[in-house]
């Protein structure tokens, strides 16, 4: 499984952007996929998710309302489209994958075991 994520760029404050990960593998639809992100001196944190089997979507506070995680099936693709974006979004952005099985915690990044290379995100103010 690989994950290939795309999008990033240096925007201002208030601006819009969309990331994109395209997952290579045959069973698309039974991986639930995530979207975390990390900032200079800090740690990884979770920012969005949305499972396999259904449309439930899971959020971090800090962006809820503003990000909003989608998929296509036909493209093999997680999109995380980030709006009123603020200079505390400022990161590194990694899209993240796990073949949906039992409990899922999607808050926890070490739920995944498949994550793409990551994609910075500047936002000026």
């Amino acid at each position: 499984v690989q994950l290939q994520a795309s999008g990033g760029g240096l925007v201002q404050a208030g601006s819009s952007l969309t990331l994109s990960c395209e997952v290579s593998v045959r069973t698309f639809s039974r991986y639930d996929l995530g979207w975390f992100r990390q900032a200079p001196g800090k740690e990884r944190e979770f920012v969005a998710a949305r499972r396999s089997s259904d449309t439930t979507t899971y959020y971090a506070d800090s962006v809820k309302g503003r990000f909003t995680i989608s998929r296509d099936f036909a493209k093999n693709t997680v999109y995380l489209q980030m709006n009123s974006l603020k200079p505390e979004d400022t990161a590194i952005y990694y899209c993240a994958a796990r073949y949906s099985s039992g409990s899922y915690y999607p808050r926890k990044s070490d739920e995944y075991a498949y994550w793409g290379q990551g994609t910075q995100v500047t936002v000026s103010s």
